[in-house]
C-alpha cells in the first residue's frame, strides 16, 4: 500500500441523526489530487483492531486544500461507523490511504445516470461538480429516508432543477426502476451506489432490458459480515485463529502480513490471495467461479466451519 496520508479534522458536521460530514486538511504540504468517484480509507487507532474503513470523497474534484466524506452510523457497526461517529473530533489527526478510484464516470458517455441509496450519494457529489464544469449531460435518481438519510437534498435540488428525482420511502415513493432504465437516449452509461438490493435490483433489471454490461458500474462499500471462527496457515508454516469478528484481511494485517487492498469489500480485485486447502465461503463480487477454486479475496471471504484454510502468503 501508499504510504499513508497524516490528515487533522478541519470540520465536523451532524447533517441527519444518522449521517456525519467530515473534513480532511493535511498535517503538512498538500493534499494529492483525485478525480470524481475516488474513495480514501480511514485507518481508526485505538479501537483494539486493525479497523480500517473506506469512504468515498464527495469533495469537488478541483478543490484539492480539503477532502470530505460522509460517515453513516450502522446498526450492527463493526466499530468503523461508530468510531467516526462518536471519538473523532475537530483537531484530532488521522491517516489516510491515498485517493484511489474504483468508480470513475465513463468518459465518452453521452449520458450520466446516476442512481443513489441514502449514503450512496456520497460519490454523485463529486460526479455532479466534475460533470458541471464539463457540461456533461446528467440525471440523478435518490431514494432515501427523510430525516435520516437525505443527505445534501435541498443542495442536489438547487443544482440540479428537473435532472433530480428524489423518491422519500418515508412518504411511500418508490423507484421505478424499470421505468428508469427504459427511457435513456443511446449512449447512457447507469452508476449505481447503495445498498447491496439496490445494485442487485438496477444490474438485474439492466441485464433483463439488454443493456450491455460495460455500460453498468457500480460501487458498494459493505463490512465484511461476521462468520465462523476459522484458521488460516501462512505458506511458512504459521498459523492464525481468524475469530468470527475478523475478515482475514484483518487478521493477516494484524500479524504483520502486508496484502495489497483498495476496496476491503470484495469488488476491486486487489487483494486476491491464492489458497490449496480448505472449504471456502467466497463473498467477493469479482472472482469468477473457476478462478474461485484456488483464489479467495481475504477482505470478505473466509473459511468455512472452523477449517484450515492454507495460503501462498
Amino acid at each position: 500500500m501508499s504510504e499513508l496520508l497524516d490528515v487533522r479534522v478541519a470540520s465536523v458536521r451532524q447533517l441527519t441523526p444518522l449521517v456525519r460530514e467530515f473534513t480532511f486538511e493535511a498535517v503538512s504540504g498538500e493534499l494529492p489530487g483525485f478525480s470524481a468517484g475516488s474513495h480514501v480509507q480511514v485507518h481508526m487507532p485505538g479501537t483494539g483492531r486493525p479497523l480500517c474503513n473506506a469512504y468515498s470523497l464527495l469533495s469537488d474534484p478541483q478543490q484539492r486544500q480539503h477532502y470530505r466524506i460522509a460517515v453513516r452510523l450502522q446498526e450492527q457497526s463493526r466499530g468503523g461507523s461508530r468510531f467516526m461517529h462518536e471519538q473523532v473530533k475537530e483537531g484530532d489527526v488521522l491517516r489516510l490511504s491515498p485517493p484511489a478510484n474504483l468508480f470513475a464516470p465513463h468518459s465518452r458517455a453521452g449520458h450520466h445516470l446516476m442512481i443513489a441509496g441514502g449514503i450512496g450519494i456520497t460519490p454523485f457529489m463529486a460526479y455532479i461538480a466534475a460533470l458541471e464544469q464539463r457540461g456533461g449531460s446528467m440525471e440523478l435518481h435518490y431514494a432515501y429516508r427523510s430525516g435520516l438519510t437525505d443527505t445534501y437534498l435541498e443542495e442536489l435540488a438547487a443544482r440540479l432543477g428537473a435532472a433530480l428525482h428524489p423518491y422519500d420511502g418515508r412518504a411511500g415513493q418508490r423507484l421505478d426502476i424499470r421505468q428508469v432504465l427504459s427511457d435513456q437516449p443511446l449512449g447512457t452509461h447507469v452508476y449505481i451506489c447503495g445498498p447491496d438490493s439496490l445494485i442487485s435490483d438496477v444490474c438485474q433489471t439492466a441485464d433483463a432490458l439488454g443493456w450491455p454490461a460495460e455500460r453498468i458500474h457500480w460501487e458498494a462499500f459493505a463490512a465484511p459480515e461476521p462468520g465462523e471462527p476459522f484458521v488460516a496457515e501462512l505458506a511458512d508454516g504459521r498459523t492464525l485463529a481468524v475469530p468470527g469478528d475478523y475478515s482475514l484481511l484483518e487478521a493477516l494485517e494484524q500479524a504483520g502480513v502486508p496484502v495489497p487492498n483498495l476496496c476491503r469489500g470484495g469488488v476491486c480485485g486487489q487483494c486476491m490471495t491464492s489458497y490449496s486447502a480448505g472449504e471456502v465461503d467466497h463473498r467477493d463480487l469479482y472472482l469468477s467461479d473457476s478462478e474461485r477454486a484456488d483464489h479467495l479475496m481475504p477482505c470478505v471471504s473466509r473459511g468455512k466451519g472452523g477449517c484450515t484454510v492454507k495460503l501462498a502468503l
